[in-house]
């Protein structure tokens, strides 16, 4: 069988397949797809002289706003699948996100490794900006129950951000659009939750849990609500483990210091770990089993 045709590699040098396109005149490329001069271009340190470690800096939250975006995403096409009753879709969705999660969590590593001497090279130059000011960490919170009309003033002055937290502030959270769905199959979710507003928080319903109860203890007649209820919960856990990831790193990095933006900081982070988006999903726990 003859090899004529076939690329050879010699030492370090691999040879390009005659097939490689390599005339990119006039073609969609690869960075003009992905629109990489604009990217790659939109790091902008303001120590000056420019400190090395603020590129980590930028970069990190930048990478962390992309995939928040794709959460968003994510998320909102999820409620279309659950107003659908395309429960299966959904959860689709939903487990792409809990991937995210998880890389947005590891993310953390890599800023840990900013000392508190080399952040300090050039935290004075970032004025009051801070991520308590992301509109879209805001909507991803949002998305999932914890909404404050609040907030919104924070971003009044920005007429885009505002318009895409107030579309998350006023629309069903993937929660209440997965109630909804359990309630089209006939189980008696509460009419306190399917008549609510969505504009607020969301907030725990006692007798709710005897329906989740329903599902937990029937997984052969509730298969995939039950799936579901699962996934959701490890979409909680994973958002606990991103706060709980922020606030050593912070931690790490500059102790017990406000926030840049003005918040206690390490004090404001731990609070957070306080707030829940499903509830009653971990209230079931303690009902389940129980004499």
């Amino acid at each position: 069988m003859s090899s004529e045709a076939e690329p050879t590699t010699t030492g370090n040098e691999r040879a390009l397949e005659e097939g490689i396109v390599t005339d990119l005149r006039d073609r969609m490329t690869y960075g003009g797809y992905l629109d990489l001069d604009r990217l790659l271009s939109a790091q902008h340190p303001v120590s000056s002289p420019e400190h090395h470690d603020e590129m980590l800096f930028i970069i990190q939250h930048q990478t962390t706003e992309l995939w928040l975006k794709l959460v968003l995403h994510e998320l909102g096409t999820a409620r279309d699948r659950l107003a659908d009753d395309d429960l299966r879709a959904a959860l689709k969705h939903v487990a792409r996100v809990k991937h995210i999660q998880e890389v947005l969590t590891q993310q953390w590593s890599v800023l840990a490794t900013l000392t508190p001497t080399e952040y300090a090279e050039f935290r004075g130059e970032l004025g009051n900006s801070s991520g308590f000011q992301s509109v879209q960490y805001r909507a991803v919170e949002f998305a999932l129950g914890n909404k404050n009309e609040r907030m919104l003033s924070v971003f009044k002055t920005h007429p885009e951000n505002l318009a895409l937290l107030t579309a998350e502030w006023e629309r069903p959270t993937l929660y209440d659009e997965f109630l909804r769905l359990v309630a089209r199959r006939g189980l008696p979710v509460p009419p306190s939750i399917l008549e609510r507003d969505v504009r607020e928080a969301y907030r725990e319903t006692p007798e709710l849990v005897a329906v989740i109860r329903e599902i937990y203890e029937n997984p052969r007649e509730h298969w995939d609500l039950y799936e579901a209820c699962e996934e959701l919960v490890d979409v909680e856990d994973n958002f606990q483990f991103w706060r709980f990831r922020h606030l050593r790193t912070v931690t790490r990095t500059i102790g017990m210091k406000k926030g840049t933006g003005g918040s206690s900081g390490v004090d404001f982070l731990q609070r957070a770990l306080s707030l829940t988006f499903f509830p009653e999903l971990y209230s079931v726990r303690t009902e389940i089993g129980a004499s």
